[in-house]
């Protein structure tokens, strides 16, 4: 084993050790976290191969070019909208959001409209919203909802201008 493997597993080793400590300190914590850890594993497990499922089908179905033309770099406004109706649509965990993220970006997608669809994912969902309507009532979701879309871009353009291009593009290439 070389040592960037060895490194890879320091994580789950330190955290293997800590839940043993928990569970010799107080043996209902450790079922406990056991319990939290079993429902994660199954939620990750039924969520995890649709999303793989659905990004091959839009790594063969949607050209290179025809995504940078709708969310590449010269798309503008159209590009931003197509980038925040994706991710406010979009079922699932956010950590879901992340491998759509990379075929986004591995497609030619502009940094700035792949944190759109990700910040996007992570707080503009319909059901979220229409959930918040229901039960919080309209001032607050709407009120959400109006300050949510102008943060999304403005951090959006912010990391899109402190990551310099070479380092984007590099990420899209890597394996």
């Amino acid at each position: 084993m070389n040592t960037v493997s060895v490194r890879r597993l320091i994580g789950p080793v330190v955290a293997l050790a800590l839940l043993g400590g928990v569970w010799i300190l107080s043996p209902t914590h450790g079922e406990a976290a056991i319990g939290v850890i079993g429902m994660s594993l199954k939620e990750m497990l039924l969520v995890i191969p649709p999303v793989f499922i659905l990004l091959g089908l839009l790594d063969v179905w949607v050209s290179r070019e025809r995504l940078m033309r709708h969310m590449g770099g010269a798309a503008g406004a159209r590009g931003t909208i197509i980038a925040f109706l994706m991710g406010s649509v979009a079922a699932g965990p956010l950590y879901a959001a992340f491998p759509v993220g990379v075929v986004l970006m591995r497609k030619g997608a502009s940094l700035f409209n792949v944190m759109v669809f990700i910040g996007a994912w992570s707080t503009t969902k319909v059901p979220m919203f229409l959930f918040e309507y229901a039960a919080l009532g309209s001032w607050f979701a709407v009120t959400r909802l109006a300050a949510n879309i102008p943060a999304i871009l403005i951090m959006s353009a912010i990391i899109a201008k402190i990551i310099p291009a070479h380092e984007y593009e590099a990420l899209g290439q890597q394996d």
